[in-house]
């Protein structure tokens, strides 16, 4: 345990000591400034002995000689590193380059400080002048010659480039002084080669281009084996006719076993190995152009050529179909035909003719007559045949136009509403297309139109005043002319008649309404197609009742009235027109209810509504005893067609006292037989 404690206090004084001691190594000298100079001068020649000096400007304490680490670069790269006592270093660059042209920098680090100095720009100007040599400076074409280009004693990449005057040889890049190469030149023909070389240095983004070495003539000797093409019997022949290829080279090369001779007609070969035998061929039409003999030795090769002209013996044949557009049932010829042919071969007759139809001999003859049907329909060709030649026409499609069906009349969104716009649609399931659609009404052409497409419709607008005009119109369709035209059925579509406004009549009338009785409201058309649709409403607009009926008329009851029913009353009407229709308001006053009254004076006088007359019986007091009750519809039966209305009047053992009140409900009710009998 105490053998511990003195390792610890040690190791603590020992750290101690150097901690003091780098403290004073550190605070001896200061590094004030770094500086580079380039001797002789910044730029230079080839050639030239340059040095780079870095300098160092040091405080230090009296005594202290601290050490120093000198580092060079280039362009950002490390070149050289060294450690010294002295307060500067040199890096020399003898017989400088331009390879050594660049941005230069040094650093000085003592101790733990670092300082660098600006950097500084070296240029060294001129390039070596290369120096080009071959190892031979005649030979034949085909053969090889090693080419070498020297820049002796250049340093970096350098990139070397040969060539013959304006046209480039060859290009390698090498950090090598020299680069060698074998050329070949196959296409020059019985001329001089006028080689020479160059290189080129990069320094950064700008390139430094040497002199031209010097140039070396090499004479090339054209190979003798440009092959001799011949044609028998020549070059305008007539199709038909037989034609020989011969390919002769000079002798002298005729027996190498390497040559190889090729007769070739644009991208294909005729014929190998033409030294030793001859190219038959018939000649054709398509066979005009150019025929090459290609004579081949090594990369070497030569050719010589001739263009053959094959006259047509005779034409492509013509096929035609007349007239060119056919309804079905209607005649057509087919005929095939040749516009040219050669007298000096063959005479017309000579040429045979055959037509087919979907591949399918048809006829051996120039001409075929049929009656156009949906079986004549598809593709026709035809065939020529004259002394081993045979030529085919191109197809030609034909289909007989199909004449149009009865065309359809539709509505488009039925049903139809009276005076409101609607269109009708015509269309024909079948018709070769253009049609043309004729909309009529009664006789009378409305409007015409013509479909050409496919997707196209005939569509018309219309409109109507009455129920009974809808079948007043039909279209017509044609596509040859009045002979083809076929006429539609009429039109038949639901119509829709809108409701007109509603009469809307209250019974009994509205001033000799009571508590406790029943008052039927009536709402009636004068026109509408059913079904019809009623509502009636009440005091504030209130719905009261709403029904669909199929009839132009409709009632509802207002069962045991009390006061509180007295108000505005009204009812609207609407069908499958859309159109709401609203009647006048009527107002409705509830009065009480009186068990007993008597008249003391006569009755109005309700002779002027035509409905029923009383005697005559001048100025006689009245008295009326009136019971109230509720309306027996029995005793006001409403009924259609043939039947009245009647009344039953009731009276107290005397034709003299009649019910006024009942009278004058009847009277209101004969108002309304009109609906009620619509």
């Amino acid at each position: 345990m105490q053998v511990k404690k003195q390792l610890t206090l040690r190791a603590g004084t020992f750290l101690i000591l150097f901690l003091f001691t780098s403290d004073k190594a550190n605070t001896e000298f200061i590094i004030k400034s770094v500086n580079l100079f380039i001797q002789p001068r910044n730029e230079v020649q080839r050639g030239t002995n340059v040095s780079l000096i870095c300098q160092a400007e040091v405080s230090q304490s009296p005594g202290s000689n601290p050490n120093y680490e000198y580092i060079f670069y280039k362009d950002y790269e490390m070149l050289l590193t060294e450690k010294t006592t002295a307060t500067h270093w040199f890096y020399s660059i003898p017989d400088a380059r331009v390879f050594h042209s660049g941005k230069y920098e040094c650093a000085v680090v003592i101790g733990h400080q670092n300082k660098k100095s600006g950097s500084t720009d070296l240029t060294v100007k001129g390039l070596l002048t290369p120096v080009l040599s071959v190892d031979q400076q005649r030979l034949k074409e085909g053969d090889n010659v090693t080419a070498v280009c020297t820049a002796e004693g250049e340093m970096g990449s350098l990139m070397f480039s040969f060539r013959d005057g304006p046209v480039e040889l060859y290009r390698k890049s090498t950090n090598t002084q020299k680069v060698e190469q074998k050329l070949a030149f196959e296409h020059k023909r019985m001329r001089t080669v006028n080689m020479f070389c160059y290189y080129s240095i990069s320094l950064g983004s700008k390139i430094e281009i040497s002199n031209n070495s010097n140039v070396i003539d090499i004479d090339i000797q054209e190979l003798g084996i440009t092959p001799e093409i011949n044609v028998m019997p020549s070059a305008n022949v007539i199709e038909g006719d037989l034609l020989t290829f011969s390919c002769n080279v000079d002798m002298t090369y005729q027996k190498n076993s390497e040559l190889r001779i090729s007769l070739v007609h644009g991208h294909t070969t005729l014929g190998l190995n033409m030294g030793q035998k001859t190219y038959n061929m018939s000649a054709k039409a398509n066979d005009s152009g150019q025929y090459e003999c290609i004579a081949s030795l090594g990369a070497i090769h030569k050719s010589s050529s001739v263009n053959i002209t094959v006259n047509q013996l005779f034409s492509v044949p013509a096929l035609s179909i007349h007239p060119p557009e056919v309804f079905e049932g209607e005649h057509f010829d087919i005929t095939c035909h040749t516009d040219i042919i050669a007298s000096v071969r063959i005479q017309r007759e000579d040429i045979k003719y055959f037509i087919y139809k979907e591949k399918t001999l048809v006829i051996s003859n120039y001409r075929y007559s049929n009656t156009a049907r949906n079986v004549t329909n598809g593709k026709y060709m035809c065939v020529a045949k004259a002394n081993g030649i045979i030529k085919e026409s191109s197809n030609v499609l034909f289909r007989a136009k199909v004449l149009v069906s009865q065309p359809e009349i539709r509505v488009d969104a039925p049903p139809v509403i009276v005076d409101k716009h609607f269109w009708i649609h015509c269309h024909s399931q079948n018709g070769s297309l253009p049609i043309i659609y004729t909309l009529k009404r009664n006789n009378i052409t409305v409007n015409r139109t013509e479909v050409s497409n496919p997707h196209e419709k005939a569509r018309f607008i219309a409109m109507i005043s009455a129920p009974s005009d809808i079948s007043s119109y039909f279209c017509e369709a044609e596509n040859n002319g009045k002979i083809s035209v076929k006429m539609s059925q009429r039109l038949n579509e639901t119509v829709i008649v809108p409701v007109g406004k509603p009469l809307f009549t209250v019974i009994p009338i509205p001033g000799n309404i009571e508590e406790g009785e029943d008052v039927t409201l009536i709402c009636g058309i004068p026109k509408g197609s059913p079904p019809i649709n009623f509502s009636f409403y009440g005091n504030s607009h209130t719905p009261i009742n709403t029904t669909t009926v199929q009839s132009n008329s409709s009632s509802f009851v207002l069962s045991a009235v009390s006061r509180q029913k007295s108000g505005n009353y009204y009812c609207e009407a609407f069908n499958l027109a859309n159109k709401l229709s609203k009647s006048d308001i009527i107002s409705i006053e509830v009065g009480v209810n009186n068990k007993e009254s008597v008249w003391s004076e006569k009755p109005p006088d309700i002779s002027d509504e035509g409905i029923l007359q009383l005697p005559n019986e001048g100025d006689v007091e009245y008295t009326e005893v009136v019971h109230s009750q509720p309306l027996d519809p029995t005793r006001i039966p409403l009924r259609k067609g043939t039947d009245t209305v009647y009344s039953e009047l009731q009276t107290q053992g005397s034709p003299d006292h009649i019910n006024h009140r009942e009278l004058t409900s009847l009277l209101h009710l004969a108002k309304l037989l009109p609906f009620l009998l619509f």
